[in-house]
């Protein structure tokens, strides 16, 4: 029998796919994974003996690092005989659940759901072993009724999740005013609104919401809608870089198939470089791949406003992750963690090493 050519397995794989979709959907927020593979390659060795890898992500552009690979077959090409295998997450903390129970090896995750699954396990169950990228977070509002910054008070913002990326970040711009709200009930001179992603922009046609601060391409869906941006976060961290998306690997993983992680890792590097030598192309498979896992592609205008925002990088941004974890700190979400130990960039700075590139660093937040 004659070979499918790549364009037609995702093709079959994306028409495969969206039953299970639909029950996730069904399911609600945090729902469990929809898992998919393309196969190994045909003859090719088997990276540690292993028949496959088990990779998460989520469906956002923060997360295209994953998405580009997947839809490139970089990560295939990585692996050679060994499967590729994907679940896409709607939730930081679904993906940890999953790490934990063995049922994902290694994934893209946000800093606030890799710090809070770390400190519940008492550092026992994951490291970092790679950033992915940076910024890609707004806070956008109706412009009818927010016109400044000062403005916010007394409004209704949206936030994913409670205690996710997003919402420390809000929380703690909003300590920063002098205002008060208390963080569980997000009640106080500001109405916090936890609301997933997918639910956001219905809020806000509605006019539940005031805005958000979220992630792309949410932010940019909402300006679609007639919101506008009023602060981008970069633009309240040094450089105008702080880690939104890491990789995160099982420890047990890490242990016993260092060959095989460091194989998606070297998968990682040349995705993050082939994007950012090919933003055009990139941008296209990346929505190419939201299409496949969602049944729909954004709208040209939304990933066009969107893409820009987003840095790719290897770089962990290690000293911006442990500042979002005072950030939660002070919000009173989590009780002072020790992060030592959370950071292993062993397999990454090999990799970054044999392309010619400085390592990256782990702020002495790495393996002792």
């Amino acid at each position: 029998m004659p070979a499918i050519p790549a364009a037609l397995r995702r093709a079959l794989a994306a028409v495969a796919l969206l039953p299970l979709l639909a029950l996730a959907a069904a399911c609600g927020y945090g729902s469990q994974a929809v898992e998919n593979s393309e196969g190994a390659i045909p003859g090719a060795a088997k990276v540690d003996g292993l028949d496959s890898v088990r990779i998460g992500y989520f469906g956002n552009l923060t997360h295209a690092t994953a998405l580009v690979g997947r839809h490139e077959g970089i990560f295939q090409k990585a692996l050679g005989g060994t499967t590729a295998q994907f679940s896409t997450f709607n939730a930081g903390p679904s993906e940890i659940e999953a790490l934990n129970s063995g049922s994902v090896d290694i994934g893209w995750i946000g800093p606030s759901p890799a710090i809070n699954g770390y400190t519940k396990a008492d550092g026992t169950n994951l490291r970092i072993v790679s950033g992915s990228a940076s910024g890609g977070v707004k806070l956008v509002v109706n412009p009818e009724k927010i016109k400044s910054l000062k403005d916010v008070k007394g409004k209704r913002i949206a936030t994913p999740q409670l205690g996710n990326t997003q919402d420390v970040a809000f929380l703690n711009w909003v300590a920063e005013q002098g205002w008060k709200v208390d963080a569980q009930s997000g009640k106080g001179d500001v109405s916090v609104v936890r609301s997933d992603n997918k639910v956001t922009p219905n809020l806000y046609r509605s006019g539940s919401i005031d805005g958000a601060w979220v992630p792309e391409p949410t932010a940019s869906k909402l300006v679609a809608d007639g919101a506008k941006v009023l602060l981008d976060e970069a633009d309240l961290w040094p450089d105008k870089k702080f880690v939104i998306t890491n990789v995160i690997v099982s420890q047990s993983f890490l242990k016993e198939h260092p060959k095989a992680v460091e194989a998606v890792l070297r998968a990682s590097v040349e995705a993050n470089r082939w994007i950012n030598a090919h933003p055009d192309q990139a941008k296209a498979a990346a929505n190419a791949q939201l299409a496949a896992d969602t049944g729909k592609p954004l709208p040209a205008d939304v990933i066009d406003r969107a893409w820009p925002s987003i840095e790719f990088t290897d770089d962990p941004l290690a000293a911006t992750l442990d500042a979002q974890a005072d950030h939660a700190v002070a919000a009173g979400l989590l009780e002072k963690p020790d992060l030592t130990g959370i950071y292993d960039l062993t397999a990454l700075n090999r990799v970054l090493s044999a392309e010619g590139e400085p390592g990256a660093d782990d702020a002495g937040l790495g393996v002792k």
